[in-house]
């Protein structure tokens, strides 16, 4: 009987790292890392266990402090690594094991081989498709639930009174955001993009893929499944805080390590956009997982006593090549000479709040699937909003919209807002420094799209 590798036709292609590794181990050796350089080269001989360890060894150091202070040939190393491991799975016909491990190697690791990293996904996908249709046993069907739940979120009436009794005070009672239809470039930019006034663009989705696909679960399985991916969720853990750039170092009960992710010194302040009220909780955790077992926590919120699970401006597209093909950019992110500086998902269950920020870029935010909350307050009332004093949080609001404390924050209540229900299809534009809140009202996969007009403007 042949093995697994006997029937791959073609085999995991690095050229980059063909080219750049003596290079690459010789600038490692330079910076300490003998052993490393000695496994690495064992596991280019052949030797799994050897690869194994390199990967462990560059682990080690991508977490050995603030993730600003780990020199980047670390990060380069780790991909190196992942790479090596991911042949030896690949060839033992572990499709799913090498998939992780190629993500790992994205995620976590440096931009040198990131277009092996790229081109090697692809090898491994296309063998895992053929082993599929071929017959050959395959462990896609494994833990994706009971057949018969397809859609992520099913059609049903929307009662406005009960939405209400989730959403902050005086939701829905004042101004509305303003729709417009099919709205042109010329009037875009003329009528909103000029005066910073925030408006919602509906009928330029229609032609996504995604406005079906995206709702399908078995799609979203089938495309991404085996992909590994950051998420966040609250969970029963310990959390120790290093409150400058760097990592969120997260421990069990027991003091035991779980998970290191990192914030670089570009996302930190963009992560605490979005989760400043987050990251300062102890019950927070992020996690690493595969798509299908993030799906399965979305499925089961709601039902279960399980905690929300959030999958929160992450850049998803990038990662996953035919999920970025479901979508397109919209001729919006043009406005003013624009230029795209972050396309991000936004994907979780009813009750995810992203708190009250600012971002310094101009936003689209597109609703694939299901609905969302959002609440703006022009930029002018900033000091009214209290945002934080701290550097890397100076975009967040100290005000938990949900529960305010009026004591402590009295300038907020009677403060002018505008806010709306985005509805499936439609694009909220939200001008630079406007602060805004979003809750998800039903299961909700949206796309953000942030561009600036200022080249020399950093994220």
């Amino acid at each position: 009987m042949s093995s697994p590798a006997a029937n791959i036709a073609t085999a995991i292609s690095t050229p980059t790292l063909d080219s750049e590794s003596p290079a690459l181990l010789q600038s490692i050796t330079s910076h300490g890392g003998y052993a490393f350089t000695r496994m690495a080269t064992l596991a280019a001989a052949g030797d799994q266990r050897a690869a194994e360890a390199a990967c462990e060894m560059a682990w080690e150091q991508l977490h050995s402090g603030p993730w600003h202070s780990v020199l980047p040939v670390w990060r380069d190393a780790y991909s190196m690594a992942c790479l090596h491991v991911a042949k030896f799975h690949f060839s033992n016909g572990e499709f799913r094991d090498a998939l992780r491990s190629l993500d790992m190697g994205i995620i976590m690791g440096g931009p040198l081989l990131r277009k092996d990293l790229d081109s090697a996904i692809e090898v491994v996908l296309a063998a895992k498709s053929r082993h599929y249709h071929n017959g050959v046993a395959d462990d896609d069907k494994e833990g994706h639930g009971e057949a018969g739940s397809r859609l992520l979120v099913s059609p049903q009436e929307f009662d406005k009174s009960e939405v209400l009794r989730i959403l902050p005070i005086r939701s829905l009672s004042s101004k509305i955001v303003g729709k417009r239809s099919a709205l042109s470039l010329e009037a875009f930019l003329c009528e909103y993009f000029l005066s910073g006034s925030p408006v919602i663009i509906t009928d330029c989705m229609a032609h996504w893929p995604a406005r079906t696909r995206w709702n399908d679960m078995d799609y979203l399985r089938r495309i991404a499944g085996d992909r590994t991916v950051p998420v966040e969720f609250s969970g029963n853990l310990i959390e120790q805080w290093n409150p400058s750039p760097g990592n969120r170092i997260l421990n069990d009960h027991n003091g035991k390590k779980l998970q290191i992710f990192p914030l670089t010194d570009e996302s930190f302040r963009e992560c605490c956009s979005w989760v400043g009220k987050n990251y300062l909780c102890s019950e927070w955790k992020q996690e690493l997982v595969t798509f299908s077992e993030f799906l399965e926590r979305v499925q089961s919120t709601g039902c279960s006593s399980r905690a929300p699970t959030y999958l929160a401006q992450h850049q998803l597209f990038d990662q996953i090549n035919d999920l970025r093909k479901d979508i397109s950019i919209p001729d919006y992110c043009c406005a003013g000479g624009g230029e795209l500086r972050s396309l991000n998902a936004w994907f979780g269950p009813a009750g995810t709040v992203t708190p009250l920020h600012h971002d310094p870029h101009h936003n689209i935010l597109a609703q694939v699937v299901g609905k969302k909350y959002v609440r703006l307050y022009s930029a002018t009332y900033s000091e009214e909003l209290y945002p934080y004093s701290e550097t890397m949080l100076y975009n967040s609001s100290q005000v938990d919209l949900d529960n305010i404390d009026e004591v402590e924050f009295p300038k907020v209540r009677d403060l002018e807002f505008i806010d709306c229900i985005l509805e499936e299809g439609e694009m909220l534009y939200i001008p630079p420094k406007w602060w805004h809140y979003v809750r998800s009202l039903t299961t909700s996969f949206s796309v953000s799209y942030w561009w600036s007009t200022d080249s020399g403007s950093s994220m």
